[in-house]
């Protein structure tokens, strides 16, 4: 079933819209787009002006994926796009660049289940808006994602760093440091690393700063290598390519507790969850932080 509609006075014409995109709970790809059309005004924020790494799932969660940064000339003309040198191949890649409710559904037309922006705008590249930390558990229940929560949250609180966290929308969690595009990524990543290591100090037994998978059994990843230009993780409020369709959903800290299953923020419930609390994730697009001072408070000046 296909429909036309008209989006911020763009036609577009929404496909296959009964195709089930996640067979075993019946939810289907026009679901997906109602669901996105929803919450568009809470996650338009963190797309405007950044470049979109594409992971497209056109037959849904069941079927095969591929991952596209260069979009070419496919779009249509009323789609922004913006072209950057791409290092390893040193040719110039065309990502779409979201600004508004028409492209994000464009997006989600193209089997886009998740969204996953640049953490820096085309404006300024190469300094990110903010710092992230990806708490990647491997084979360790999610109480111990929630427990490395709380130790990183400890450790910011005692710097007097603000925080802001979410579910990925799998496994796992991710931390939010707002940085107003003060800093670049190489500073950035720094930052992240030290707070990083100093979490692992607290709770040793359950995390690990290895990379490798094999390497870190039964421990939480604190991964601060998200902190590097063009690497992406799923935007507030973005639903995820995994059963259950579930959504990568910011929570109040007081949340965050022993029992928190993150399958519980799901493509049915979110949209509600937000009229009713409100973007309380939005504090990490405004506010900023000063590194060296608060380096100076870790003990890390």
């Amino acid at each position: 079933m296909d429909k036309e509609v008209v989006i911020n006075k763009q036609k577009l014409k929404l496909t296959n819209l009964d195709k089930l995109y996640w067979p075993d709970e019946k939810i289907t790809k026009g679901d997906l787009i109602e669901y996105y059309r929803e919450v568009s005004k809470y996650i338009l924020p963190y797309l405007k002006d950044r470049p979109q790494s594409l992971n497209r799932y056109p037959n849904g969660i069941k079927g095969k994926n591929f991952f596209q940064k260069d979009v070419g000339n496919m779009p249509p003309d009323w789609v922004s796009t913006y072209k950057i040198l791409s290092e390893s191949t040193n040719k110039k890649v065309n990502y779409i660049v979201c600004r508004n409710e028409a492209t994000l559904l464009y997006m989600v037309n193209l089997g886009c289940i998740e969204i996953n922006p640049w953490s820096s705008r085309i404006q300024s590249l190469e300094t990110p808006d903010y710092l992230a930390i990806d708490l990647d558990p491997e084979g360790i229940s999610f109480d111990s994602v929630v427990e490395t929560a709380l130790a990183v949250k400890e450790v910011l609180d005692e710097a007097e760093i603000s925080s802001y966290c979410k579910t990925s929308g799998k496994t796992g969690m991710h931390i939010f440091i707002p940085l107003k595009a003060k800093y670049n990524f190489e500073i950035t990543k720094e930052f992240a690393h030290i707070i990083a290591k100093i979490t692992h100090d607290k709770v040793p037994g359950i995390t690990s700063l290895e990379r490798s998978p094999s390497k870190r059994k039964k421990k939480v990843y604190i991964d601060f290598l998200q902190n590097n230009i063009g690497q992406t993780l799923a935007a507030p409020y973005s639903v995820r390519p995994s059963p259950g369709a579930a959504v990568s959903t910011p929570l109040l800290w007081k949340e965050v507790k022993r029992g928190l299953d993150p399958h519980d923020f799901n493509i049915k419930n979110t949209s509600k969850r937000i009229s009713k609390i409100g973007d309380i994730f939005y504090d990490v697009l405004r506010k900023g932080t000063d590194i060296e001072k608060k380096l100076k408070k870790l003990d890390y000046a």
